[in-house]
């Protein structure tokens, strides 16, 4: 079977693609990922927060902005806070004293998803900085966050989303919103479902709420997860699909 990978560095972090079946030898099937690439790459240079001319740091400056993607990310960093009860926020803590508008933790997972479209009708997956938009079946390996060279568990799954939040390879960078504090408690979180943009912002959220997650996160239709607590524990919602 022909299998084709691609890795550029974008967004701060490495975004592979892989694409096999017949047509994955074919230009058509390199032309979808180059576009790909293209779209986060644009995407980035509207969202980031670490480039002055980036039309959020515009936002932030108080500047005026009108942009279709800023006003839809926007809404979408709004129903994150009322789907996840606040536990997600995309207005944090200005160095200098009130808030500021960083959708990072929502633009990423709606990124990759978005530029995953353009690869429709192709067996693929493409995955950045521990998000992966799947179509066709595919072996997934979740890594222990206390020793990322070793998997807790691989899964068979099919034309879904996965993505994982927590601390292991940036620290503690999740806020919980409600105390204005890192989060604790959790190690991990790895939500499955049909949305990456929805799990990457529910793994986010579970992280910022803790252990008590778990509850919440068994009530999501749709979704499973598999939690890490400090500890070691592992604790998983019902339909948690079985070690492949």
């Amino acid at each position: 079977m022909t299998r084709r990978a691609f890795v550029e560095q974008i967004m701060g972090l490495p975004v592979s693609v892989h694409v096999r079946g017949p047509q994955a030898g074919f230009d058509e099937a390199a032309t979808a990922v180059a576009d790909l690439f293209a779209e986060l790459r644009m995407i980035d240079a509207v969202f980031s927060t670490y480039r002055p001319d980036s039309r959020i740091s515009a936002l932030n400056r108080g500047e005026p902005v009108r942009d279709d993607l800023v006003d839809t990310v926007i809404d979408l960093c709004e129903q994150a806070r009322e789907r996840t009860d606040g536990y997600f926020d995309a207005h944090l803590p200005a160095p200098a004293g009130g808030t500021w508008f960083d959708p990072s933790g929502l633009v990423k997972g709606w990124a990759v998803e978005r530029a995953a479209a353009r690869l429709a009708g192709y067996e693929s997956y493409v995955s950045a900085g521990g998000d992966m938009v799947l179509r066709g079946s595919w072996r997934v390996g979740i890594e222990d966050p206390a020793r990322p060279d070793r998997m807790l568990t691989v899964l068979e799954v099919a034309d879904c989303a996965v993505a994982t939040s927590g601390p292991a390879h940036r620290g503690a960078h999740i806020i919980d919103p409600h105390v204005g504090a890192p989060a604790s408690g959790l190690r991990s979180v790895t939500v499955l479902g049909p949305s990456l943009t929805w799990a990457d912002v529910y793994a986010t959220a579970a992280v910022a709420r803790g252990p008590a997650a778990m509850r919440w996160l068994a009530g999501l239709a749709g979704y499973e997860a598999l939690l890490v607590r400090d500890n070691g524990d592992l604790l998983a919602t019902p339909g948690w699909p079985t070690r492949g």
